[in-house]
């Protein structure tokens, strides 16, 4: 247990506010014992005031000092009747030394106050003016507070023990709640510390709870399939970058060495190095796109957003198209509007995915072929179509085309130069231009690849 655990800092934090409700709950239990006993006292001052106000109405015309006496004697022995000249008709010796007010002068007539009586008893007090006739009273009526004061104690002596009782047990129990509410956490937590990069596929255990836990397991497993996406996809980019840069590598040593072992002459050597030249373009075109397609994945390869004309691109990409098209006698068709259709984006970005759609037609097109280009307006989109009559792709390998590497015919791709990263950076470039890329194919009919980009 440390003080830092959220078990700790709840269970502080519970006892706290369970010491304020006891606290508001203790005080309020004594104001309202206090209110309950001071409210029966007054019940009874009040009653004995009115059997008195209606004892002096019923003997005002022959009221004495005798028959006073007997009747206020059973009124208590806290009880004073004062006339309107401010002398005493009675009074208990008991009230004997408080100042006996004149009528019309009391300011708290008929309220109840508390005073200090014969020495030093604190006394619940009435005083009452009332008109008999044509005469006029102050009856005064008092009881001793010795019992209420004596009540309160016992109640306080009560709660006090209790409070700290209460809350210790509030607070055990607190804690108790806050460990047992957290294990869960716990157990996530040694099970996450578990998966480590080698453990990837594991996942944590997701009770049925439809609470927070439920969805914070969730949340880790998706989490954690990610990261296992991104590490296979990392490991599987490093094996294929390994294994495409290895062959070039191979070739242009072997080239090299057998030049150099081998009695030839000039023309020998030059076409030696005319193959390593070539070998090394390539693996500087792969070494390129690796680079392109690293800095995508950091968020560093920032494209260009100003209006673009996606008809110029995609001319300018066809003319470069022409070139290799015209080595294997494929007709490229070019339909493209006079009118131009503008977009937000790169310009060299777009007219780079579009000669990666045409180099790849060219290439899995069979001699005699054709290809056609096309650009148009359709739902407030710029939609640019590159057809083919090429071998096409399987059905069960068109979700696979635009991953990195990938070639639907390995061994025939290699020998054309490729290295399966055309689509995979076509793809982001159309992704960060907030357009899609799709295919439909056929095998040995040809394909259609169809980019959808937001209008300007």
């Amino acid at each position: 247990m440390t003080w830092r655990s959220i078990g700790v800092r709840l269970t502080i934090r519970y006892a706290a506010a369970f010491a304020c409700a006891l606290m508001l709950l203790g005080g309020g239990m004594l104001f309202a014992v206090r209110e309950s006993l001071y409210h029966a006292i007054d019940d009874s001052l009040r009653e004995q005031a009115v059997g008195v106000e209606r004892f002096i109405a019923e003997h005002e015309t022959r009221l004495n000092r005798a028959d006073v006496k007997r009747e206020f004697r059973a009124h208590g022995d806290y009880l004073r009747v004062i006339d309107e000249q401010g002398a005493p008709i009675y009074g208990t010796d008991s009230l004997r030394g408080l100042a006996a007010p004149k009528p019309g002068a009391l300011a708290a007539a008929g309220r109840f106050y508390n005073v200090a009586g014969h020495g030093g008893l604190p006394l619940r007090f009435l005083s009452r003016e009332v008109r008999v006739g044509a005469h006029r009273y102050i009856i005064q009526v008092a009881a001793p507070l010795r019992d209420l004061q004596r009540g309160l104690a016992e109640a306080l002596g009560v709660l006090l023990p209790l409070f700290p009782l209460g809350l210790l047990l509030a607070s055990a129990g607190g804690y108790w709640m806050s460990r047992r509410a957290l294990a869960p956490v716990d157990e996530i937590t040694r099970a996450a510390q578990s998966i480590t990069a080698d453990r990837l596929s594991e996942r944590l255990a997701v009770p049925q709870t439809g609470d927070e836990l439920e969805r914070l397991s969730q949340t880790l497993n998706e989490m954690i399939a990610r990261l296992e996406r991104a590490f296979t996809r990392v490991s599987q980019f490093t094996s294929d970058a390994s294994h495409e840069l290895r062959t070039p590598l191979a070739v242009m040593r072997t080239t090299a060495e057998v030049a150099l072992r081998a009695r030839a002459g000039e023309q020998s050597h030059r076409e030696s190095l005319e193959q390593i030249t070539a070998e090394l373009e390539r693996t500087s075109q792969l070494v390129e796109n690796l680079l392109l397609l690293a800095k995508a994945d950091a968020g560093d390869g920032q494209l260009l957003r100003e209006p673009v004309d996606l008809v110029a691109a995609v001319g300018e990409a066809c003319a470069e198209a022409r070139v290799l098209a015209r080595v294997k006698c494929i007709d490229v068709e070019i339909r493209l509007p006079e009118a131009p259709i503008r977009v937000l984006g790169d310009a060299q970005a777009l007219r780079r995915v579009f000669l990666i759609l045409l180099d790849n037609a060219v290439k899995y097109t069979p001699v005699g072929g054709c290809c056609e280009v096309s650009v148009a307006r359709e739902d407030g989109c710029a939609v640019g179509i590159v057809r083919d009559t090429g071998i096409g792709i399987p059905a069960e390998e068109r979700t696979l085309i635009f991953d990195r590497f990938y070639r639907v015919d390995r061994a025939r791709s290699r020998q054309q130069g490729g290295t399966g990263l055309g689509l995979a950076i076509g793809r982001w470039i159309v992704e960060s231009h907030r357009g899609t890329i799709c295919v439909d194919t056929e095998v040995d009919r040809g394909s259609e690849f169809r980019v959808r980009l937001p209008l300007a």
